[in-house]
C-alpha cells in the first residue's frame, strides 16, 4: 500500500484521467505527426486547474502540495502521453520563476502560466555545452539597468511554444561557474528567435528546437535571484527535476508492464496463450519484482522531498535506477509483443521510443553515476 496519497489526491487523480481521456488520448498520434501540443490544449488544462498546482494562490495555483503534481504525472504515464510537456512547464519551470524571481516578474508570468496563457521552457543546453553547465558561452553583459543577451541554445524543450524561457547565462565569463546567472526572457523580444522543429528519434509530440539570441535586451529585474548564483540554484533545483524524471520512469514502467501481461494472455502462439511459457513468466516475474523494489525507493525519495529532505546524491540514484530500468524492463515488453511491438499503432512501440531521452536528460546517467560515486 502506498502511503503518501489521500483520499483528495485520489479525487484530482479521477479528474486528470478524465481530462487525458477526453483532451489527449485522442488526439495524440495527431500532435505526434505536427510535432507539439496545440495552444488550446494548455488553456484547457489551466482551466481545469492542472497546471503550476503548487503555486500560491496569489500565483493562480491552488497551493497543493508536490503529491497533486505526482498524480498528473502517473496519469499522463497511464495514458502513454510523455509529449504532453505539462510538467516541465509546472515542475521545473515555474518553481524557479517562484523561488528566485522578484514580486513583479511572479505577477507577470505565473498566473499566465498558471492559465496555460504562457508557456515556459528553460534553456541549459547549447551545441557544444550538454552536462557541462561552465563550458556554456551564452552570455548576458550589463548594459546600465538592463542585460544584452547573445548565444544559442539547443534541445530546448517547449522551444517553439515557449513565450517565457529562463536562460542560463554567463554575466561574467572570468569567473566560471559562479559567473553563471539565470534571467526570464520573453519569446517576443526584439533579438530573439527560434530555428526549426528538431527531429527527435521519440517524444514526438513535445516540441524541441533551437533557440538564439542577437542582442536581446531584457531589464536587469528579469534576473532570477542574484547574479552569479544561478549555478547553485540549478544544483538545488536539479534534485527535484531528477526526482520527477524518477517518478514518470516508475509510473511508465507500471503501466506498460499491466498493458504487457493483458497482452501475454490474450495472444495465441503455438496453440497456447503467451502467458503460458516459462520465459513470459519469468520476464515478467522479474520486471515485477523490480518494479515494486523501485516503487518503494522512489515513494521515499518522494517522501523525503515533501520534508524537504531529498538530497541531491538520492535524487541521482532514483534517476539513474527509474531510467536504466525503465529503458531495459520496456524493452523486454516489446520483445513478448513480437512483431506488434516493433509497429508505431502499439503504445509499447512508441514508449520504447520515448523512454531512450530519460537516460541522457535531467543529467545522463555517467553523470549520475558520478554524483553517487562522490559519497562513497
Amino acid at each position: 500500500m502506498r502511503n503518501v496519497f489521500t483520499a483528495e489526491h485520489e479525487l484530482f487523480r479521477t479528474q486528470v484521467r478524465r481530462f487525458c481521456d477526453e483532451h489527449v488520448v485522442p488526439h495524440y498520434k495527431q500532435w505526434e505527426r505536427e510535432g507539439g501540443t496545440p495552444a488550446s490544449l494548455w488553456r484547457a488544462a489551466g482551466k481545469a486547474g492542472l497546471l503550476c498546482t503548487g503555486l500560491p494562490e496569489e500565483y493562480g495555483g491552488a497551493d497543493a502540495d508536490f503529491v497533486f503534481s505526482v498524480v498528473l504525472m502517473e496519469e499522463f504515464a497511464r495514458a502513454n502521453a510523455p509529449g504532453v510537456s505539462f510538467t516541465l512547464h509546472s515542475e521545473v519551470v515555474a518553481p524557479y520563476i517562484l523561488s528566485y524571481a522578484t514580486e513583479e516578474a511572479k505577477h507577470n508570468w505565473l498566473p499566465k502560466m498558471a492559465s496555460g496563457e504562457l508557456i515556459g521552457a528553460i534553456a541549459m543546453t547549447e551545441p557544444g555545452a550538454g552536462s557541462d553547465l561552465k563550458a556554456i558561452t551564452t552570455s548576458a553583459r550589463r548594459d546600465g539597468d538592463e542585460y544584452i543577451i547573445d548565444g544559442q541554445k539547443t534541445f530546448i524543450s517547449n522551444g517553439s511554444s515557449a513565450g517565457i524561457v529562463i536562460v542560463v547565462a554567463k554575466t561574467d565569463k572570468s569567473k566560471g561557474r559562479e559567473g553563471i546567472s539565470l534571467i526570464g526572457v520573453e519569446t517576443n523580444r526584439p533579438g530573439f528567435s527560434r530555428g526549426r522543429k528538431l527531429e527527435k528519434i521519440g517524444l514526438h509530440a513535445q516540441d524541441t528546437s533551437e533557440i538564439y539570441f542577437d542582442n536581446v535586451r531584457v531589464p536587469v529585474s528579469n534576473r532570477l535571484g542574484e547574479e552569479g548564483k544561478g549555478f547553485s540554484y540549478l544544483m538545488h533545483q536539479l534534485a527535484r527535476e531528477r526526482l520527477v524524471i524518477a517518478i514518470r520512469a516508475t509510473a511508465a514502467i507500471e503501466h506498460r508492464l499491466a498493458e504487457t501481461i493483458a497482452y501475454t494472455r490474450d495472444r495465441k502462439v503455438f496453440g497456447k496463450s503467451l502467458m503460458d511459457f516459462q520465459n513470459t513468466q519469468f520476464k515478467l516475474a522479474d520486471a515485477k519484482a523490480q518494479f515494486e523494489m523501485l516503487r518503494v525507493f522512489v515513494d521515499d525519495c518522494l517522501a523525503q522531498n515533501l520534508r524537504d529532505e531529498l538530497s541531491p546524491e538520492r535524487a541521482a540514484m532514483a534517476k539513474l535506477v527509474a531510467s536504466e530500468m525503465q529503458n531495459k524492463l520496456i524493452d523486454d515488453f516489446l520483445q513478448l509483443h513480437g512483431g506488434y511491438g516493433y509497429m508505431s499503432e502499439f503504445s509499447i512501440g512508441q514508449a520504447w521510443v520515448d523512454a531512450r531521452v530519460l537516460r541522457i536528460y535531467g543529467g545522463s546517467s555517467e553523470i549520475m553515476r558520478q554524483i553517487i560515486a562522490r559519497t562513497l
